[in-house]
Formats: C-alpha cells, structure tokens, sequence
C-alpha cells in the first residue's frame, strides 16, 4: 500500500468493539470472541509496526467492564496476561513496545507481575509503542492527573498559576506521547465509551461497520488512506 509518507499518522488509538457480538453470530461464547480478537490485534500490531506507525493505543478493558459475568472477566483477564507473558517472551524479535495505560493496582498479583515484566522486558525496543489501556478509564486518568497536580502544588512544586494543558497531559498515562490523530472503532457503534477524553480532542473519527475479529490489514490501509484525505484545522478555519 502506498500512503503519503508526509502525512501519515504517528498515532492511532482503537476501540476494538464487537468481540461479542461476533461469537454470538458464530454461536460461540463471549470468551471465544475474545480469543479471536486477541488473535486480530496481534495481527493489526505487528503490521502497525511494519509499516512505521509510532504509537498504537487499544481499549481492551475499561473501568465499566468489571460489571461484566464473573465468568467472562476472569476468561479476559486470564487471556490478556497470557497475551502479556507471550510479548514478554517474544520482545528481543518483534522490537515492539509495550506500555499499560490504566489502573493497575486493582489487578491480581500476578497480572501485576506480568504487566511490570512485559513493559521492563519491552521497553528499550525502538519499533511502534503498544498502549494497552487495561483498567482504564478515561475520566478516572482525569482526576488522578488532578490529584497529582495537587498534590505538587501542597508540596510547593508547582503553582496554581502555572498549570496549563501542558502540566495536565504531563499528569496522563499517556505522558510523553503525542495525543492520537486517528481513532477507530469496529462494530459500528459511535461513542467514546470514556476513552482517552483529554487526548482525542482533536482527533480525525472513524467509525467501522465491523465487528472487531473480522478487522484486517486492509482496514488498516483503507483508514489511513480516509485519513489522508482528511485536512486538520485544529480549530482554524
């Protein structure tokens, strides 16, 4: 696929929505449409980073999702840490970084001790950086950035006066990081869900008519190319 080299996005983030919808039309439970999922981000990742995106973030378990069965939150956070331990093994080949955006203290021990060893494991690698937003929540990163500045403030380090967009962004998961120029979501569906409010503010929308296990590379392509036709105004006419 030939893109305009110029203009292409340095960071794309991705609701990957419909893993259930598409095992319930297979007739498969929600643990076997997130098995494939998980196949197909594996798959979209790796061909993130051949083709030379910076920053990919994924939505794969948000703060509303432990409301979900008991069942199909332990089948996903089983898959996700054996997800985790297979980068882990694999970091030295696939020169792909991982990081964890979200809450982690109220994960188990040993999803803990996978997710510090994945990112300790992957994080001089020099490909695509690899955000997973995993007990993320997007207006919950707001108000631990809003605790943090606080907190600096009370101990002198900062003044009121002083704190702009620049201190908050440096206060997010995503610190460090440019804010996404593209967001997809599969499955038709057209909202947030509470993903990355701050960051997505001047971000370039595409929402995909297809549930997320059937999301291929040539989707990929075909949403940076809509990108590319897209001109950034940023606010100015």
């Amino acid at each position: 696929m030939k893109f305009d080299i110029e203009n292409m996005p340095k960071h794309i983030a991705i609701i990957m929505d419909g893993n259930r919808r598409w095992a319930k039309k297979q007739g498969k439970s929600a643990s076997f449409g997130h098995k494939e999922g998980a196949k197909t981000l594996e798959k979209i990742v790796r061909y993130a980073n051949k083709i030379g995106l910076k920053y990919i973030t994924v939505y794969a378990f948000s703060t509303e999702n432990w409301k979900r069965a008991e069942e199909e939150v332990k089948a996903l956070m089983a898959l996700l840490q054996s997800y985790l331990d297979d980068y882990s093994k694999r970091a030295d080949s696939e020169n792909i970084r991982v990081k964890i955006l979200g809450d982690i203290t109220a994960l188990s021990q040993g999803m803990q001790k996978s997710i510090i060893n994945c990112m300790e494991r992957t994080k001089n690698n020099t490909g695509v950086t690899f955000n997973i937003a995993l007990n993320y929540g997007g207006r919950d990163e707001i108000v631990k950035s809003v605790q943090n500045i606080v907190k600096e403030v009370q101990n002198g380090n900062i003044k009121i006066d002083e704190i702009n967009e620049e201190v908050i962004s440096n206060n997010l998961y995503t610190k460090g990081q440019p804010d996404p120029d593209l967001l997809i979501r599969t499955s038709g569906e057209m909202r947030l869900s509470n993903f990355l409010p701050w960051q997505l503010v001047y971000s370039e929308f595409l929402f995909v008519d297809k549930n997320w296990p059937d999301f291929t590379e040539e989707d990929l392509d075909n949403a940076i190319l809509e990108y590319q036709k897209r001109t950034r105004k940023f606010g100015a006419n």
